[in-house]
């Protein structure tokens, strides 16, 4: 005769699903703050890209700011060459 096999109660299935609920609640809030920290690292990345991009405009341009007023004129000659 061959050996009866024993198989998993409705039980012992439910202690393994209340065990890895438990498990994951726990663990819920850390991946919550590692993804807090990457989007900050994210921002302080291009930040960083920012100043550095503003830094070598005006290293290019002895020193000068770029304009970035909407209303000046080199802004407002690209927006009606565009729309043409």
């Amino acid at each position: 005769m061959m050996p009866r096999r024993r198989a998993f109660t409705i039980v012992e299935l439910l202690v393994v699903i209340a065990i890895i609920a438990i498990l994951a609640a726990l663990l819920f809030p850390v991946f919550l703050r590692a993804k807090e920290a990457a989007t900050k690292v994210v921002c302080f990345s291009n930040m960083r890209q920012l100043g550095m991009a503003v830094s070598m405009y005006a290293d290019a341009h002895s020193g000068g700011q770029a304009n970035l007023n909407r209303s000046s004129p080199a802004i407002r000659r690209r927006a009606t060459t565009r729309g043409s």
